[in-house]
């Protein structure tokens, strides 16, 4: 649970995470970088409305003790990383540090709302702190720096505006949300943000036994990745991300590091005792999509033999989300397979390739095959411009 001041008003009940349903991908992307902080952060590209912002601060109730610290869209560098304290240093001749944000969100999750909006530099130094863990100030004739290792999740509407894309490949995910189009599901959703409005308390204790059960599945698969020499890396697992980030035509290597790395936390969390290529394979289409060059085909064409990742082995822990939470939704039509509370993907989820249509060709676009077209001779008018001749005769 979040630390809270007692002097301070109570705060508004949260949303609990196990509750959250229509939105598999954004589960699965929020609990790995919770996982493993050093993944970059999760960019959450998407219509008003998707759970971004229910997501971001629920997935923080998970964590214990755990901030949830809010970067303002105007917010200077100073505010960000921090400065030197002038009220300290004039009265005491002393020199203070005065933490900023990255400081307060240390051990929890920073929320950048419509972070395509910030200053690059202001996203460079995010993007820095979340990688490392660390920030490094130097500035006023002080150098000073802290742990900062957070969870970043940025929120952006691609309609407003694009991140340069330096910048995007340096976010570790990126989850793209598209508004409920299933009736059922939308109405299942929209239930329970009515009955956790009326009744957030009781709505809360519906959902306490999958929450619990949640935090301390994180609170494990955080644990393991702590110990020396966890979950190491086989090389048909590099094979397998080396063969997805070459089809997919991305510059430089660190789609390969996170791809390794998202499969580790993914490995961690369903308490496998190894990295297996389906780790890799489960979690590629959220290093790629906002990677992937013109024409790079999706993961399930990159890789034939990609398959269904298998059950659990008896006694082995569920690879989804808590099942109280599953039942908040209805399961989808035949055509689109249930992917409700599986941050591991081991429910039948639609092929990346059905988010990414293939390279264009001309009858994408409508094309006609040549016709030949008539010409018509077009007769200038005889007054339109006068000629030389007529001019001089007038003039004589």
């Amino acid at each position: 649970m979040n630390h809270h001041d007692a002097s301070a008003p109570p705060l508004p009940a949260l949303f609990p995470f196990a509750a959250i349903a229509g939105q598999p991908q954004l589960c699965q992307a929020l609990l790995l970088a919770a996982i493993d902080p050093q993944l970059g952060g999760v960019l959450i590209e998407g219509p008003r409305g998707t759970a971004k912002s229910t997501a971001a601060r629920a997935l923080a109730e998970l964590i214990d003790g755990a901030p949830f610290v809010t970067l303002p869209l105007g917010a200077s560098l100073e505010h960000l990383v921090g400065t030197l304290d002038l009220e300290q240093a004039m009265a005491g001749n002393s020199v203070r540090f005065a933490p900023g944000l990255l400081a307060r969100a240390h051990g929890g999750v920073l929320y950048v709302d419509e972070i395509n909006l910030l200053p690059d530099a202001l996203v460079d130094v995010l993007l820095d702190a979340a990688a490392s863990g660390i920030n490094a100030v130097e500035r006023d004739g002080i150098s000073h720096r802290h742990a900062a290792r957070f969870v970043l999740v940025g929120t952006m509407n691609p309609e407003e505006g694009q991140l340069r894309p330096q910048l995007l490949d340096r976010l570790g995910l990126c989850v793209q949300l598209a508004n409920v189009s299933h009736a059922a599901e939308r109405q299942a959703i929209v239930r329970a943000r009515l009955a956790f409005d009326a009744d957030p308390q009781a709505f809360r204790a519906r959902h306490a036994a999958a929450q619990a059960e949640l935090a301390e599945r994180l609170r494990q698969a955080r644990a393991r990745l702590q110990q020396p020499a966890a979950l190491p890396w086989p090389d048909d697992v590099h094979e397998a991300a080396s063969a997805l980030c070459i089809a997919a035509q991305v510059d430089g290597l660190r789609a390969d590091i996170v791809m390794l790395r998202a499969a580790r936390a993914l490995a961690a969390w369903q308490a496998a005792p190894a990295v297996l290529p389906r780790h890799v394979h489960d979690v590629a289409e959220l290093v790629l999509v906002h990677r992937r060059k013109g024409g790079g085909p999706a993961p399930a064409e990159a890789l034939p033999s990609s398959r269904p990742v298998p059950p659990n082995p008896p006694g082995a822990p569920a690879q989804g989300l808590a099942d109280p939470a599953a039942g908040t939704a209805p399961p989808a039509p035949p055509s689109q397979p249930s992917q409700h509370d599986a941050p591991s993907g081991e429910r039948d989820a639609p092929s990346a390739a059905s988010h990414f249509d293939p390279a264009p060709s001309d009858t994408d676009w409508g094309a006609l095959p040549p016709m030949p077209v008539a010409l018509q001779r077009v007769q200038s008018a005889p007054d339109a411009l006068p000629r030389k001749g007529v001019s001089a005769a007038k003039k004589a």
